[in-house]
């Protein structure tokens, strides 16, 4: 599983951080709030992220995407593969998932990123 592209990704928006938790699952953080997933090891789940109602809802339909495991309550998908989606697309969805997760901070977070 290639997750470097998304790492590199990931990583040029502003004030994200990563860490690798539960064992094999690189994390991506927006002041301590997670918003994206990656598998480091062969999984069932490539990428899980975080995304809007709307998006959820029509990510679902699609072929290799699959509500995320404890968190599609929340309104997180998970792709079964790199090729669930186009780069582009995927692209915009991180950084969808990583705007959803800064307006749920505090303002004084908030603040605090900049």
């Amino acid at each position: 599983m290639n997750v470097d592209w998304v790492r590199k990704y990931c990583l040029v928006l502003p004030h994200a951080t990563e860490t690798v938790q539960w064992g094999a699952n690189l994390v991506f953080k927006i002041g301590g709030k997670i918003f994206a997933i990656a598998a480091l090891e062969p999984s069932s789940h490539w990428l899980s992220f975080k995304c809007s109602p709307e998006n959820f809802a029509e990510l679902v339909e699609r072929e290799g995407i699959v509500p995320a495991p404890y968190l599609a309550r929340a309104q997180w998908v998970a792709l079964q593969s790199e090729d669930a989606l186009r780069v582009a697309e995927l692209k915009r969805l991180l950084r969808d998932a990583y705007d959803l997760v800064f307006a749920k901070l505090t303002k004084k977070v908030q603040r605090e990123l900049g």
